[in-house]
């Protein structure tokens, strides 16, 4: 197993690598002080498992996640909450708090050692499965400008695909995370979201007005904050029955 530690902080670096000595399947352990001398790594050899910091400078942990993609497996190791970490499991693989705890590296590692056998977690075979629904007080962690900010699934009005990125618009103001709307629309309660085209999901409560579209059987719905989104001609069915139209 190939890892690269990334951390702007030598002695972070260095305890990292201390306690990963303890695992014999280890066989290089690489490091990088910042995220961009990562991105530049990364690029030119394959690692199994990353452990990042979250706040660094130049390029940051979870813009790190974002321009690398599906790589790699990522584990970020933070000082931040295990409250606020709710957010990560869209981003990554898994976390760690800062002081790391031995024991818990040891899950993590037992994690990754069935991620690439190709076992889930729970020692069985790989396969499809109907993901966890997420809680409408589940927390995404989100960059505005340069800070980050802990924002619940209730605050959410839709949800945008923008390449491999998912844009999350709130009231007056949207964020981005990395993932397939898809992927994130199957984690979605779909009495509370509605996929109005396979570019937007809008929360149901946040629709204000229905009105015809311009392309007969489609409709146009206006959220509470002013927005207008064009409904495909098939998820107009949908919605006219739930709002019984």
């Amino acid at each position: 197993m190939n890892i690269l530690i990334v951390d702007d902080e030598p002695l972070a670096r260095q305890e990292i690598r201390r306690l990963l000595g303890r695992y014999s399947q280890i066989e290089s352990i690489v490091e990088a002080a910042d995220g961009l001398e990562a991105l530049a790594l990364v690029q030119e050899q394959d690692f199994h498992l990353v452990f990042v910091d979250i706040r660094m400078p130049e390029m940051d942990g979870i813009e790190l996640v974002s321009s690398v993609g599906n790589r790699s497996l990522f584990v970020f190791c933070t000082a931040y909450s295990q409250h606020a970490l709710e957010a990560f499991d869209l981003n990554a693989f898994d976390y760690l708090l800062k002081p790391v705890n031995p024991n818990r590296l040891d899950q993590v590692m037992a994690k990754v050692d069935l991620a690439l056998s190709g076992k889930s977690y729970h020692g069985q075979q790989e396969k499809e499965s109907t993901p966890d629904i997420l809680p409408e007080n589940h927390g995404f962690l989100l960059k505005f400008g340069h800070d980050y900010r802990i924002v619940r699934l209730q605050e959410v009005l839709r949800f945008e695909a923008l390449g491999n990125h998912v844009v999350v618009h709130l009231e007056k103001e949207k964020s981005y995370i990395q993932s397939s709307l898809s992927r994130l629309e199957a984690k979605l309660n779909d009495s509370d979201f509605f996929k109005a085209s396979r570019s937007d999901v809008v929360r149901i409560d946040a629709i204000h007005k229905v009105e015809e579209g311009m392309n007969p059987g489609s409709l146009v719905v206006q959220l509470s904050n002013g927005h207008s989104i064009d409904v495909s001609r098939r998820q107009a069915q949908y919605l006219k029955k739930q709002f019984s139209i």
